[in-house]
């Protein structure tokens, strides 16, 4: 069976036929599903879809886009929210500079990733880090607030194997999903290649981040035996050894049972 780590069913691409979908994925091999929150509305969803099905489990966070919805009122109810009990993790939470321009924007972006990583370690849950143009911000607030001690996963991992480095070294997971299926992909497949095993989990990013070759259309966790198929190929093992692994993996960092 194979971890689903990150997604989003949540999404209004789903509407259609999000109940129809999630009922056939354990029997198409997906046997969980963590939905991840990205603002106060799809953290809420996120836990209404955990409700709903046994294998699926919520991550409770707001995206750094949407940090401006965020102040004290907004932050004690996402604090009540992560309370939940089958949520798992803060996310997905971090910095980006790709969509933000403006520094006073970029720097309340820092304040809340910093507020959430500190409610993460008082709730002791790990956390789901998005980090897009903003390698050395989002390392330097990693190490200033001792993410070590707090733990999780950079998601969609998309910076160099000396970044990565840095990120194992602080015991953290990378999160692996279509991008390594692309033509142009050859830092993270050497990523790939120099990551231990032990810590790379399987993720999509639904809707998003269709793996080759349905690249431009819809993603969906059903996606994943391509990524695994990326990287068995990379560490030179067997497709149910990456889905067994990784399957461990996913269980260590979100602190479940198995």
């Amino acid at each position: 069976m194979i971890f689903e780590t990150h997604a989003h069913y949540d999404d209004k691409m789903f509407n259609e036929d999000r109940e129809s979908l999630l009922d056939g994925m354990q029997e198409a091999g997906i046997g969980r599903i963590v939905n991840i929150g990205a603002d106060l509305a799809s953290t809420a969803s996120s836990i209404a879809l955990a409700d709903q099905y046994p294998f699926v489990y919520a991550a409770a966070g707001v995206h750094p886009s949407d940090a401006g919805q965020l102040n004290e009122q907004t932050f004690q109810w996402f604090g009540e929210q992560a309370e939940h009990e089958k949520v798992v993790a803060i996310g997905e939470i971090g910095l980006d500079y790709y969509w933000e321009k403006d520094p006073k924007a970029r720097a309340n972006q820092q304040y809340w990733f910093r507020r959430q990583m500190n409610l993460a370690r008082e709730k002791k849950l790990p956390i789901v880090i998005h980090s897009r143009d903003a390698a050395k911000d989002t390392l330097d607030i990693a190490k200033e607030e001792k993410l070590s001690e707090i733990g999780g996963v950079v998601h969609c991992f998309s910076y160099s194997v000396e970044m990565a480095r840095e990120y194992l070294n602080m015991g953290m997971y990378l999160g692996i999903g279509g991008v390594l299926t692309y033509k142009n992909a050859r830092v993270l497949k050497e990523v790939v290649d120099y990551a231990p095993m032990d810590r790379i989990v399987l993720e999509t990013d639904s809707p998003y981040l269709t793996p080759v070759p349905n690249r431009g259309k819809r993603n969906s966790s059903l996606n994943l035996p391509y990524v695994v198929m990326a990287i068995a190929e990379i560490k030179g093992i067997t497709t149910k050894e990456v889905e067994d692994i990784t399957w461990e993996n996913a269980v260590k960092m979100y602190r479940m049972s198995l």
